[in-house]
């Protein structure tokens, strides 16, 4: 009998210490699901230059992705993506036929590709900073440039 109370006690108690507690935003998940975080736009005039939300729409129709974030700067744009589990062998089919796309449709933008889990997560973080009003436009300007920066040394 105290054998089967003992049993049911460690069997609630590892149930507890495994029950997932989110008290965190989308950066705390960004890995583990989808955020589908809406497109940064650090260009002086979003309304006019914004291509942003036309390039996720877009790109987040390829049936391989299942995340995708874009961050439009002055320079250039970087679209970070997710790819699913089992496409994974084909990334570099899949980021070539991305590139082509995006350079056919919007020939006058400068584009950076990534399928980088941590560039990922570096653009999810700047989104809430930004949401937050935590970092100035200046400051996130310096914080995007400090991405592709990162995302061209990891090429």
């Amino acid at each position: 009998m105290t054998r089967k109370w003992l049993l049911v006690t460690v069997s609630v108690g590892v149930l507890m210490g495994c029950a997932n507690k989110e008290d965190g935003g989308e950066s705390k998940i960004a890995l583990l699901k989808t955020t589908n975080p809406p497109p940064i736009e650090l260009v002086e005039n979003p309304e006019t230059d914004s291509i942003g939300h036309a390039i996720k729409k877009e790109i987040s129709k390829m049936k391989e992705l299942y995340d995708v974030a874009v961050i439009q700067g002055k320079d250039n744009v970087l679209v970070v993506y997710k790819v699913k589990h089992f496409k994974r062998f084909q990334m570099k089919k899949i980021e070539k036929k991305m590139d082509s796309y995006l350079e056919k449709k919007y020939p006058e933008e400068d584009f950076i590709l990534s399928s980088d889990y941590k560039i990922f997560l570096e653009t999810v973080r700047l989104k809430e900073k930004i949401e937050n009003g935590s970092i100035s436009k200046k400051d996130a300007e310096k914080k995007f440039k400090e991405i592709v920066k990162l995302q061209k040394e990891k090429t």
